[in-house]
């Protein structure tokens, strides 16, 4: 059994315990070589929101095998504790996941999206990193329940095709509430969940410029893209923050002996 990965820094209550991209590669091949499954989960601002609403998305995270820094706010937070990180998210882990499947022979599942964007994404990947074993793919229904019976029916059947490495692509929190069921059931298999990773790769959607990517204007990006759609959720988002740098600040600072 590999022992649990050492906490970096806490925000808000959750434990980020990845440092880099490369952090993260070397801990996910220590899981496959042992057989030895976990889940990913990449923390941004919303998923803060969303754990202090929703009591088992907050304890699925706090059961999380790896953690990483998704979004620059939890960057600058984490750093001001001390903690030495960069931001790696789950759209820039897709190729880094599939080149060490490829190496290791390790059989990827997708679940969520499309059936379409699995295609194009799926020639993409497969291109780029010759040896990708594709175990399957699972597109479930809207409305599906990540807490369900269904949800089980759908894990058999990931399980049975051989599946090394599962990537979960329905969005916060579903996606983190059913890694974290079919971690329980299914204990030899790694699930990384991915938000909308897949539709980046398939073409669906276009990722901010990389000048934004690196201010962490990301958000910008897509509230322009998306206005309707983001405008509540960002909004919250900022008054998260907002009340935990105030936090922060009002914190009292350790003393230092004399």
């Amino acid at each position: 059994m590999i022992p649990a990965v050492s906490s970096i820094a806490t925000v808000d209550g959750q434990k980020v315990n990845i440092a880099s991209m490369a952090d993260l590669v070397a801990n996910m091949r220590r899981f496959i070589d042992a057989r030895q499954g976990f889940c990913l989960f990449t923390l941004n601002l919303d998923h803060l929101v969303k754990r202090r609403d929703h009591a088992a998305f907050r304890e699925a995270y706090g059961r999380a095998t790896l953690v990483t820094a998704d979004g620059a706010p939890i960057v600058r937070l984490a750093r001001r504790q001390g903690a030495t990180l960069q931001r790696t998210t789950g759209a820039d882990l897709i190729h880094p996941l599939c080149a060490l499947a490829a190496e290791t022979k390790t059989p990827l599942y997708f679940f969520g999206s499309t059936t379409a964007q699995f295609a194009a994404a799926a020639n993409v990947l497969s291109a780029a990193h010759p040896g990708l074993i594709i175990a399957g793919y699972d597109s479930p229904p809207f409305g599906f329940d990540p807490q369900s019976s269904a949800a089980d029916a759908a894990g058999e059947a990931m399980a049975k095709a051989g599946t090394g490495l599962c990537l979960i692509a329905l969005g916060a929190p579903k996606q983190e509430l059913l890694a974290d069921r079919w971690l329980k059931a299914h204990g030899d298999i790694g699930y990384c969940c991915i938000g909308a990773a897949l539709d980046f790769i398939a073409g669906g959607q276009r990722r901010a410029p990389m000048a934004m990517q690196r201010l962490g204007l990301e958000w910008l990006w897509r509230l322009a893209q998306h206005p309707r759609r983001l405008a509540v959720r960002y909004s919250r988002c900022a008054m998260l923050l907002a009340r935990i740098e105030v936090a922060t600040r009002l914190a009292p600072k350790p003393r230092v002996s004399a």
